[in-house]
């Protein structure tokens, strides 16, 4: 069966959103300590590697297989991703697969610098199969929140077009979790900064880039294709400026770690309405979320949780915000009367509420209880001598900079 045109392009989109769990590693691990940049690199990229064997064995027929247990999922053996023989079927799994890779990597973030590894590899898979599938299918499987699904049929279905429930809002949630599980770092009130701005700017970059198949991988016309990139690259443009006016209003000088976060509240916030919202509600979006995002993340200091880069400031927050959004702005199809300003009364803004909820609540609870059931397995926490003295030696034998003096790296001395 030759190549179309379409299979093409979910092909080169998904490759676009396999890129992004790396370039995440590239920005959070230029948000954390330099001793603790290959701990915090490495948590994305083993998120990827375990989530890939995980989604392919079962976590694809659990959030698209035939219903089970009521709804609730998807038959884990039903759609067996090894056995496929649909046409292009195997093309949605590992499209599918991508987004499973960096929902669990975002996660990461709110727990930087003082993590064991051990339980964040036993962490991934049970989360991806318990958390993630689940909710993948309630939302796009045809499970409980979709059209045919039982809370669907009472509130009307919500939409989410890419994620902004199923990924970011899910992830952040359970980023706030393990964080108030794991307590604060040592020197979490001395705010540490970014060892590295420009790892920082470059992963926001690769994540933006990547963020055009994330959004446009599913678009099924050329008129919607068109419509979600105008909306996923201006959503992103205004967010920098909506965080810039926040950092201004506190006193702050415009920063590189704001402009950079900034870029992807707007993604973050974009991703459910990018097929559903006109351009110039995405700016209006893009403005909220930004500013929405750097004020929250402000907010850990005084609230005193230990969100070490801002998962939930951006993630979470613009997550809501984007998703609550639709319920405003939606434009009207033949799927939808649209949101409340387009005359389409508070029915789409109650489905949304309605997901939000569900997701949050069953996201919080069950994340807490993976958590906690791990804890009692491997210990979560690194002692407070190791979080001193840096993860990366003491999990991985390994540092992210070899800093040497000039003389010693060429073998010479002063006395030579």
């Amino acid at each position: 069966m030759a190549l179309d045109v379409g299979s093409v392009w979910i092909l080169i989109a998904a490759a676009m959103v396999l890129l992004m769990t790396p370039a995440l590693a590239l920005f959070y691990g230029g948000m954390t300590r330099a001793t603790g940049v290959v701990n915090m690199m490495l948590m994305s990229f083993l998120a990827a590697a375990i989530t890939a064997v995980v989604w392919v064995l079962w976590g694809y027929s659990v959030s698209a297989g035939e219903p089970a247990i009521a709804g609730i999922i998807g038959n884990p053996i039903s759609d067996f991703a090894l056995e496929a023989t649909k046409p292009g079927q195997l093309l949605s799994v590992g499209f599918a697969g991508t987004f499973a890779m960096i929902s669990v990597a975002i996660i990461s973030g709110a727990i930087a610098d003082r993590a064991r590894f051990a339980p964040w590899l036993i962490f991934v898979p049970v989360w991806v199969t318990c958390v993630y599938a689940p909710v993948a299918f309630w939302v796009w499987g045809g499970g409980i929140l979709s059209a045919e699904g039982a809370l669907g049929r009472i509130f009307g279905e919500a939409i989410d077009f890419a994620g902004g429930t199923v990924v970011h809002t899910n992830a952040g949630i359970a980023a706030l979790v393990l964080a108030l599980r794991l307590g604060q770092r040592y020197n979490f009130h001395d705010r540490p900064q970014p060892h590295n701005t420009p790892l920082v700017m470059l992963g926001a970059a690769l994540l933006w880039f990547g963020w055009f198949g994330f959004n446009a991988g599913a678009a099924s016309t050329v008129e919607e294709a068109g419509l979600i990139w105008i909306n996923t690259l201006v959503a992103p443009g205004a967010a920098v400026l909506g965080w810039i006016l926040i950092e201004k209003l506190r006193g702050s000088r415009p920063s590189s770690l704001g402009v950079a976060s900034g870029v992807v509240s707007g993604l973050v916030a974009i991703t459910p309405s990018c097929a559903n919202i006109a351009p110039w509600a995405a700016v209006l979006l893009g403005v909220l979320a930004g500013a929405g995002s750097a004020w929250a993340v402000n907010l850990k200091w005084k609230l005193g949780y230990d969100d070490s880069l801002d998962v939930v400031g951006v993630h979470l927050v613009s997550g809501v915000i984007g998703t609550l959004f639709l319920g405003f702005f939606a434009l009207p199809n033949s799927e939808s009367a649209g949101g409340l300003l387009y005359g389409g009364g508070w029915g789409q803004l109650v489905s949304q509420a309605v997901a939000l909820l569900v997701v949050i609540g069953f996201s919080a609870a069950a994340t807490w209880i993976i958590a906690s059931i791990i804890d009692r397995v491997t210990p979560w926490r690194v002692s407070s001598e190791v979080e001193v003295a840096g993860i990366d030696e003491v999990e991985h034998n390994e540092s992210g900079y070899r800093l040497v003096a000039a003389s010693e790296d060429a073998g010479w001395s002063r006395e030579d």
